[in-house]
């Protein structure tokens, strides 16, 4: 149901009625074009605190990074994600890709046998693309080396192993990163970094046997941040990892908006943001 054109400006014009000035301090709902994030019409509207350290952290790995910049990317299909990679590779040095989306640049590019695991047919049509742009922009590019696998999308599924050579068996899915893949994660390209920004886990951390990665990979940021790097967990699944391995408190910040932090590292302007006085 959608309100008429008419009800809004109603709507809109009730809230305006409400204060002097209008602080927006949600940036979880920034990226929402909604009555209560642009049509406030005050002659002052200022962000707020939570708002104003949230830009703050973006704009310092966005604009202006201590290098080398890493980003970890994870998440389910590559075409969900397309506008994120694409406009990460025109910001950092590394990137890492894992999560769901790594079988598809894995059976793309390696031609492995992926088993049941995530496919996204419609992302594997642009993986070449997005490598050769790595390439071009000289960014490396790292996905798995080695999978722990699964018998089945559950908790207690039976566990097993694979490689990029080895591939996965019909039936098996992978769920999680391998050792090897940890090792190189957390001993060759995260301590190298000096700014580092993490959208989606690499593993299905909510199953026991499947978190070792990303508790790895968490505590391999922790350690970073320890010795003086910039760390962003982006919001939503990443977020809820960082209050499950209660370490919120020691990475340099954790985003509060799933989609608006999303949306700022693809490189578009907020609504919410853009609807703020000048200064």
């Amino acid at each position: 149901m959608k309100a008429s054109d008419e009800d809004v400006k109603k709507f809109r014009e009730s809230l305006s009625k409400l204060g002097d000035i209008y602080i927006n301090d949600a940036f979880g709902t920034a990226h929402r074009a909604h009555s209560s994030m642009v049509g406030v019409n005050l002659p002052q509207k200022a962000a707020g605190f939570l708002l104003k350290k949230e830009l703050t952290y973006f704009a310092k790995a966005l604009e202006s990074p201590v290098r080398p910049f890493l980003a970890i990317l994870g998440g389910a299909k590559v075409k969900d994600k397309i506008q994120l990679i694409e406009n990460m590779l025109d910001k950092v040095n590394v990137m890492i890709i894992a999560g769901g989306m790594a079988f598809t640049f894995a059976k793309v590019l390696y031609n492995m046998e992926i088993g049941n695991s995530l496919f996204d047919e419609e992302g594997s049509k642009i993986v070449q693309r997005l490598v050769d742009k790595a390439k071009a922009n000289d960014v490396q590019l790292h996905i798995p080396v080695d999978y722990k696998t699964g018998s089945k999308f559950s908790a207690d599924a039976e566990v097993g192993e694979a490689t990029l050579e080895s591939g996965i068996p019909d039936g098996w899915m992978g769920l999680d990163i391998g050792p090897k893949t940890i090792e190189k994660f957390t001993k060759d390209v995260i301590p190298k970094c000096q700014t580092i920004v993490w959208n989606g886990p690499p593993g299905v951390f909510e199953f026991e046997n499947f978190a070792i990665g990303t508790k790895a990979v968490m505590d391999a940021v922790v350690e970073v941040t320890k010795a003086g790097a910039t760390t962003i967990i982006g919001g939503g699944d990443t977020a809820t990892c960082a209050a499950k391995y209660k370490t919120e408190d020691l990475v340099s910040h954790v985003s509060t908006g799933g989609g608006a932090s999303l949306e700022l590292l693809e490189g578009k302007t907020l609504p919410g943001v853009a609807a703020l006085s000048e200064a």
